[in-house]
């Protein structure tokens, strides 16, 4: 008979959780195909790990049906989710790291440092609510608490903003944002929109650069009140 998984002592297994966390926001029930592709691993490596996972009573698993957190699966991956979160923003705010550079760095240590170092960043940091992508940070508890973000493409003109998030996944689309001055905390004001070609020019940081609408769809910012300028 095969032993239960111990939960959150192997990294597979926290990775595999995570995945399907991140899946199932956007459906009831995530694939084997959806998850071998995520993981980049094989249709059967995805099956063994469920059926693991599922003896473990970690994930729901039907034949056909795909998979879905169980409670305490989620747990798990809700608390790997804050370690990765909170590791990319101290990353980004206290050592200065570039936005395309925090990924892979977070997807190491968050498996090779503890709950009290974790803890001790976090308070550090102010117990942060997002991420450096404007994601949400759950809380120790497992909560999440959302915050109104808008795209700065979707901005008023003249409005001010603080940058909260960069949601880009490429990572050279990143590193001209951060080029251009748009890093977490920064304060930027629409000046000018040009509708035939979609580009903004924005006051980021007290200097104006021009944008893609695209590009601007991807920088999600919190509106300031006007009175604080």
């Amino acid at each position: 008979m095969q032993r239960p998984l111990e939960a959150g002592t192997s990294r597979s297994v926290d990775d595999f959780l995570k995945k399907v966390y991140a899946l199932q926001q956007a459906t009831e029930r995530v694939s084997t195909n959806q998850l071998a592709e995520a993981l980049q691993i094989s249709a059967a490596s995805v099956t063994d790990m469920a059926q693991r996972l599922h003896e473990a009573q970690l994930i729901d698993h039907r034949k056909y049906y795909g998979v879905r957190l169980t409670e305490s699966g989620e747990s798990i991956a809700l608390r790997v989710l804050r370690r990765h979160r909170i590791i990319e923003l101290f990353l980004v705010q206290e050592l200065g790291y570039a936005m395309h550079e925090i990924h892979e760095e977070a997807e190491r240590l968050e498996h090779a440092v503890s709950d009290r170092f974790i803890e001790s960043l976090a308070a550090i940091l102010g117990q942060p609510l997002l991420d450096p992508h404007g994601d949400p940070i759950p809380s120790a508890a497992g909560e999440i608490h959302d915050m109104d973000l808008q795209r700065l493409s979707d901005l008023p003109l003249a409005q001010p903003a603080t940058v909260r998030g960069l949601s880009s996944t490429d990572p050279s689309e990143l590193a001209l944002q951060n080029r251009l001055g748009f890093n977490i905390g920064a304060l930027v004001i629409p000046i000018h929109h040009h509708p035939e070609s979609g580009e903004i020019i924005v006051e980021v940081g007290g200097k104006e650069c021009q944008v893609g609408e695209d590009m601007a769809a991807t920088i999600l910012v919190e509106i300031r009140s006007k009175k604080r300028l």
